[in-house]
């Protein structure tokens, strides 16, 4: 049996570093964007600032989720709180979708009585947004990869950029044309960008607390590839689950031929699942063939068909 893990907590802090700068930056402009669309009675600054509000809040969420899952795990906690960073997505997944509703439903009673908007100040703040959004996505794009949490943070961010340049257009054609109408128009299109941005952050999560196999790996080419390794005859009761992001982990119960050292194969297969799949928290029961009956799905080597 074994079990190995490895996170580059460097890579942590910087990540919050990240996630504190940004929060710095989105938090200062939503106050700046909320005054500006009251002012200006501009719905699709609001819309852009609500979402806005939206981000500050996965930020500090992700922000609380890095601290809680860097706690120590406990007797009862074997895994301490990683899962913290996966229910933070799951809820900026929730919120999103939450902001894209109210959108809709503002934009909704704009079109029957738009208001006048003040379109030169409008493309004033959204400017300003856009620069805020460009810096604050350019910070997490380069530590987005391979951490859903920070994904999460990045996809609001994101989304928020495509709503200041929404914002921009709409202001645009305000002032050119003084047609109020683009005001709750781009407010639908932004709303429709933000739920799109949502789909990801919803099913990633979920399949992650059902304890779904990671989407990279393929359950059964693994089970197939480990009863190919020498001396093993079958896989069974095999089990491939996500505790975090980037943090795979598998159990699986192994056959091996009578004349077999068990803890020989067991660490040929756990080498064989580190180096080939990056699989290195694993839990493998190691019998020889006879001394206990198989259960659950077969998996046998190679050219053989599995049960």
């Amino acid at each position: 049996m074994a079990h190995s893990h490895g996170h580059d907590h460097s890579h942590g802090h910087a990540n919050k570093r990240a996630l504190a700068v940004v929060l710095a930056l989105t938090g200062t402009y939503m106050v700046v964007e909320v005054v500006g669309g009251l002012l200006t009675g501009s719905l699709a600054l609001l819309a852009d600032a609500a979402h806005m509000a939206s981000d500050n809040f996965a930020i500090a969420l992700a922000l609380f989720a890095f601290w809680l899952s860097s706690k120590p795990s406990t007797p009862n906690r074997s895994f301490g709180y990683k899962r913290a960073e996966i229910l933070a997505a799951l809820a900026n997944g929730i919120a999103i979708v939450a902001v894209s509703v109210w959108i809709f439903f503002e934009a909704a009673r704009r079109f029957s009585e738009p208001p006048e908007v003040l379109g030169g100040w409008m493309m004033a703040v959204a400017v300003v947004g856009l620069f805020v959004n460009v810096a604050g996505a350019v910070i997490l794009a380069r530590s987005a990869g391979g951490n859903l949490n920070m994904e999460g943070a990045f996809r609001h961010v994101l989304a928020d950029l495509l709503g200041s340049v929404g914002v921009i257009l709409a202001a645009g054609v305000i002032v050119v044309t003084g047609w109020t109408y683009a005001d709750p128009l781009i407010s639908v299109g932004v709303g429709v960008l933000v739920l799109a941005s949502s789909w990801k952050l919803l099913k990633e999560p979920v399949n992650i607390l059902l304890e779904a196999s990671p989407p990279n790996i393929n359950a059964a080419e693994v089970g197939n590839r480990m009863a190919s390794s020498p001396g093993v005859a079958e896989v069974h009761d095999l089990h491939i689950w996500t505790i975090t992001s980037g943090f795979p982990a598998l159990s699986a119960h192994i056959l091996v031929g009578g004349d077999e050292d068990c803890h020989a194969r067991r660490r040929d297969v756990e080498d064989m699942l580190r180096e080939r799949y990056g699989i290195g928290h694993t839990t493998l029961q190691v019998d020889h063939i006879g001394d206990h009956a198989p259960h659950g799905q077969r998996f046998l080597p190679l050219g053989k068909k599995s049960e």
